[in-house]
C-alpha cells in the first residue's frame, strides 16, 4: 500500500463532468440548492442529489439548512484554491481558442473567483501593487511591501486582523480567462469585500460577473489604479 493521500479519490469526485459542473458553478461563493445545482449540471435532481452525497462525503462541499431548504457550497479556501488551479491548468494545457478565456466582456472584466475577484481589472490591480512595491513577490509567492500598512489601513482594510485569519494573507491565483495571476488570500477576499460595500459593483443574478456602474469603476481604479501599470500579454509568474 502506498503512503500518502490518495489524490486519486478527490480526481475522481472533480472528474466527472455533472460534479464539474455544480463545482465550477459554487465557485461565485453563493450556496446553492440542490435543484439549482441540477440545473448547472444539466441532470435530473436524484442524480444531482447522488452527485452532491459524494462531494460533500469527499469533503468538498459543506451542507448548511435553512428552514425547509438546503444549500450546498465548497467547503472552505483549500477546496476552492484546487478548483482554481484545475481550471488554470484546463485553460492553459486544453483546446486552444485565440482569446483565452469567457467571451462575455463582463466576466472578462471583473467575476468572482470563489471569494475574491478575478478578471482583467483584478490582474491590473495585483500587477499595480506590485509595481509600486505595495506587494512583493518571493518566486510564486506574494509578500507585503513596507508600503503595505499605511496603503491599505488608508483604504479601510486591517493587515493585522487579516494576518489573525488562519488562512494565507496573500497568494497568486493564476486567472483562466488572462492567463496572468490576480490577488486571493484573505487579502483578495478583503478588496473584494470593499467593492462590494462601497457598491462600485453588484454580483450578477445569472452568472459570476461583477458588474460595476460607471462610477464604481472610476471609484475603484482612484483608489487602487491610480498609477496603472501596462499589462503584457503572456501569462508569468508575478515577480
Amino acid at each position: 500500500m502506498r503512503e500518502g493521500p490518495d489524490i486519486s479519490r478527490i480526481a475522481s469526485l472533480v472528474g466527472d463532468p455533472a460534479r464539474a459542473n455544480m463545482l465550477t458553478a459554487l465557485m461565485g461563493g453563493t450556496a446553492l440548492t440542490a435543484s439549482e445545482l441540477a440545473l448547472e449540471a444539466g441532470v435530473s435532481l436524484q442524480t444531482a442529489s447522488s452527485h452532491l452525497a459524494k462531494l460533500t462525503e469527499g469533503g468538498l462541499l459543506k451542507l448548511a439548512a435553512q428552514g425547509r431548504h438546503r444549500y450546498f457550497a465548497i467547503n472552505g479556501p483549500q477546496v476552492a484554491a484546487m478548483l482554481e488551479s484545475i481550471t488554470g491548468v484546463a485553460a492553459a494545457v486544453g483546446p486552444q481558442r485565440v482569446r483565452p478565456g469567457p467571451r462575455d466582456q463582463a466576466m472578462r472584466e471583473a467575476r468572482l473567483c470563489y471569494d475574491h475577484m478575478a478578471g482583467d481589472l483584478a490582474v491590473y490591480l495585483l500587477d499595480n501593487l506590485l509595481a509600486n512595491r505595495v506587494l512583493v513577490s518571493d518566486g510564486d509567492t506574494l509578500l507585503l511591501g513596507r508600503k503595505a500598512p499605511a496603503f491599505f489601513g488608508e483604504r479601510g482594510i486591517d493587515l493585522s486582523a487579516l494576518a489573525s485569519l488562519r488562512r494565507p494573507l496573500c497568494r497568486a491565483c493564476l486567472d483562466w480567462s488572462v492567463r496572468r495571476w490576480h490577488l486571493a488570500g484573505s487579502l483578495g477576499a478583503a478588496l473584494l469585500d470593499k467593492v462590494l460595500r462601497e457598491r462600485w459593483a453588484r454580483r450578477d443574478g445569472e452568472s459570476r460577473a461583477l458588474l460595476f456602474s460607471p462610477k464604481g469603476r472610476q471609484a475603484f481604479r482612484s483608489t487602487f489604479l491610480a498609477e496603472e501599470v501596462r499589462v503584457a500579454s503572456d501569462a508569468r509568474t508575478p515577480a
